[in-house]
């Protein structure tokens, strides 16, 4: 498993010396130690659900300690290295380059960190403090593939969120939390089959093409209202209208829309 990781400080030492050339060991956290930033979700729900580990990163070392490399490892292992000058302000390069590794070490990877990060409740830490370089037996291996299931719905859900939905410009423009959601079944394999709406709008409004917009399903909720992200797995036929500040229900026809604005 330290073959890997040994892999991983080898791209971003030659990437450095390319692209910034001029950063010193000096100039970076721990001497350009690179960190497994576990912290936000965990090994396991980025192996599961996005397909990938937790980033590697290396940060400069100031007061804003920002990032000097941004190493994304994927499952499949392509590696995407981002680069910031000016200490971590500006992207001076994005590269694309692959691991020759078989996709079984890589998942033996996986269950090592998040037995040996996660679970020592490691978060963020350098990678040459972290014990990898050991074996997994199949028993441990097989214990770590079953927790997949766990992360099915998660999965599903983020899959839906690289999808295009209609969406009303009273929610882009005007500051609207969605009112109204419903799901048609999908045109195309990049259509969710979602439509956004505020629930003030009247047929007048929504007949006319300029006042819908395409936008993916996840920057309506990363951008516009989070509250949408539980029901985005609901099948096609779904019809909610929102009852409270971050609740919906199946729409009967029967209740008003509860209309709010964004804060």
């Amino acid at each position: 498993m330290k073959r890997i990781l040994n892999e991983i400080r080898k791209i971003i030492d030659e990437n450095m010396v390319l692209y910034l050339p001029h950063v010193k060991s000096g100039d970076l956290e721990n001497d350009g130690a690179i960190f497994y930033m576990n912290a936000q979700n965990g090994t396991e729900f980025d192996w599961f659900v996005n397909d990938r580990f937790p980033f590697f990163m290396v940060f400069y070392n100031d007061k804003d300690n920002l990032g000097a490399v941004k190493l994304v490892l994927c499952n499949t292992g392509e590696v995407q290295i981002y680069l910031y000058d000016e200490k971590g302000k500006k992207l001076v390069k994005m590269v694309k380059e692959h691991l020759d590794i078989d996709k079984i070490d890589m998942l033996k990877l996986a269950a090592v960190l998040t037995r040996e990060a996660d679970d020592k409740k490691i978060w963020g830490g350098n990678i040459d403090n972290i014990h990898t370089d050991i074996e997994i037996t199949d028993d441990e291996l097989r214990e770590f593939c079953g927790r997949e299931k766990d992360h099915a719905v998660m999965k599903n859900r983020m899959n839906i969120c690289s999808l295009s939905a209609v969406v009303s410009k009273k929610i882009i423009e005007e500051g609207w939390k969605v009112g109204y959601m419903e799901r048609n079944e999908p045109r195309d394999k990049d259509d969710s089959g979602w439509f956004f709406a505020s629930g003030n709008e009247d047929d007048e409004y929504l007949s006319d093409s300029k006042n819908l917009m395409l936008l993916v399903v996840g920057m309506v909720w990363q951008r516009l209202d989070r509250d949408i992200f539980r029901y985005i797995d609901m099948p096609a036929g779904t019809k909610l209208i929102r009852i409270s500040p971050n609740e919906f229900e199946i729409d009967k026809n029967n209740k008003e829309i509860y209309l709010a604005k964004r804060e």
